[in-house]
């Protein structure tokens, strides 16, 4: 639950005006936190000029005071970062620190859910990376060789997909290191996974960022959160719950490709009004 030390509270307000779900009011100048709708948010943590309020439930000891230096990141910057990151899928033969692993998973963990859910977690693939991977292949081999064999105005669009996913399956068994199109032989897969695609999505997109913060590189494999969709095989060594999906697969490992400039985009579709 969420609790205020009334020694330090000097009723301000500013939690009351920043709750969405109106749980605090002032009693006799002091906040008071029913913890009734409470969303356990934390923006009164956040907000409270005194530090008077904290929580029974998380651990405190994560919380940071602000300080300019360590938290502003000037906007050019930031959107040169964005502009500059790229898919990779040219790795390294090279071992990920876990310590990066588990950075990359706080920057997932950080990311803002709907109504503070919190409903997302992390599986990190390296022993099974293989055995997933032929699972996957072969899944996707079953579902091209399904669309080919049914043609029709539905499935025409994913014809090119069906032969890509036939072919995959037939080099990889040919040659799995040479021709392994499906992971490019990355060391390390992190699953987001969640109820929710919406807030394992957000959650992705921030570890996209740090992933190349940290030097790393990824690119999201589509085939295999597709792959994993329905299939029991899969979920079961991944040992997934019931309504549990795989939302995105990263594929992450160190480069072995470097580029020298940003690259250029569509101008952006906006309607103001």
């Amino acid at each position: 639950m969420m609790i205020v030390n009334k020694e330090k509270c000097v009723g301000c307000g500013l939690c009351v005006k920043d709750c969405f779900p109106s749980d605090i009011k002032i009693v006799e100048n002091k906040a008071e936190i029913r913890n009734i709708t409470c969303m356990k948010c934390g923006h009164c943590i956040a907000v409270c000029p005194k530090g008077a309020v904290s929580t029974d439930e998380y651990n405190m000891e994560e919380v940071k005071d602000y300080d300019e230096s360590e938290f502003k990141i000037e906007a050019d910057r930031l959107l040169n970062f964005i502009k500059f990151r790229r898919t990779t899928r040219q790795f390294q033969d090279k071992e990920v620190e876990k310590e990066k692993l588990l950075k990359i998973i706080e920057a997932g963990r950080f990311t803002q859910t709907g109504t503070n859910s919190q409903n997302v977690s992390y599986i990190v693939v390296k022993d099974n990376i293989e055995q997933l991977k032929e699972m996957a292949l072969e899944n996707l081999k079953v579902r091209g060789e399904g669309i080919l064999a049914n043609l029709n105005a539905q499935t025409l669009p994913y014809k090119r997909y069906a032969q890509m996913w036939i072919k995959m399956y037939n080099d990889y068994k040919e040659d799995p290191k040479k021709n392994d199109k499906l992971f490019f032989n990355a060391p390390i897969l992190i699953l987001a996974v969640s109820e929710s695609p919406v807030n394992a999505t957000l959650a992705s997109s921030n570890m996209e960022l740090m992933t190349n913060a940290l030097g790393l590189g990824t690119f999201f494999s589509g085939f295999f959160a597709m792959a994993a969709q329905g299939n029991n095989e899969i979920r079961s060594l991944l040992g997934l719950k019931e309504k549990e999906e795989i939302v995105t697969c990263m594929v992450i490992g160190y480069p072995n490709v470097k580029y020298v400039r940003t690259v250029p985009r569509k101008d952006a579709n906006v309607l103001w009004k």
